[in-house]
């Protein structure tokens, strides 16, 4: 299996930045890290090698890339704007410099993004931010009202948590491409978090936009779970 350490100072976000990219060629699937990991917490939880047949036959290629999170979602001693507008040179960090570099490196058009846990957050977060640049999205045990990370509710708060913003999307072109995009929500019955990727669910459905959601028997909030879970759904949808 092929492994690809790439490093650059991204000038999105002024920072240098890390990824990993396993396997030769494929469905690129970016791969967003949980709350606290990193872009090597993939293999090191056993995902890769979990997906090591699908890796190895050239099905998918793995680009896991590492987050800002501790300078967005999670830097509760920054104002709420602020932590958004970090948010959103993270995702122009990743339209203009990631997506480039997967392209130049795969030619393959079609685009998965997944996550567990606040991973999948993100995934749906970016997949229903910028309809049509993602063509399937598996969240496993994600969260997806986002209110209780902010003490002060704004519009960037409004136009960065789904349940929100989903029940008021409205122009065309932004329904099209969503409507287009293979959505799965997986998540344990048990999880704390299953009645936000319920709610999630309806709201798609109430804007025509299909969706699969999956509720797995018990929690379901750990890597053996999402193992099994990414190797059902990487390929489509029971």
């Amino acid at each position: 299996m092929q492994r690809n350490y790439h490093q650059w100072y991204s000038p999105a976000l002024q920072r240098s930045m890390e990824l990993l990219i396993f396997g030769h060629g494929g469905a690129p699937v970016l791969v967003f890290p949980t709350s606290a990991g990193r872009f090597y917490e993939y293999e090191d939880f056993g995902m890769v090698r979990a997906l090591g047949h699908q890796i190895s036959q050239g099905w998918v290629q793995l680009v896991c890339v590492d987050s800002v999170y501790a300078e967005s979602w999670y830097n509760y001693g920054w104002d709420t704007n602020g932590r958004m507008w970090r948010e959103e040179q993270y995702e122009h960090y990743l339209l203009t410099e990631v997506l480039p570099l997967v392209r130049h490196l795969n030619p393959t058009p079609y685009l998965i993004a997944t996550g567990c846990s606040f991973g999948a957050t993100e995934a749906l977060h970016f997949t229903l931010r910028h309809p049509g640049v993602v063509n399937r999205v598996i969240g496993l045990s994600g969260l997806y009202d986002l209110r209780r990370f902010f003490a002060s509710y704004t519009d960037a708060v409004y136009f960065h948590n789904p349940v929100d913003f989903v029940p008021n999307l409205h122009e065309q072109w932004r329904l099209d491409r969503l409507r287009e995009t293979d959505i799965i929500l997986v998540t344990g019955r048990d999880d704390p978090a299953a009645w936000s990727n319920d709610l999630l669910s309806q709201q798609l459905w109430g804007k025509g936009i299909g969706n699969a959601l999956r509720l797995w028997n018990g929690w379901c909030h750990d890597w053996p779970y999402w193992q099994q879970m990414i190797n059902t759904y990487v390929s489509g949808h029971d």
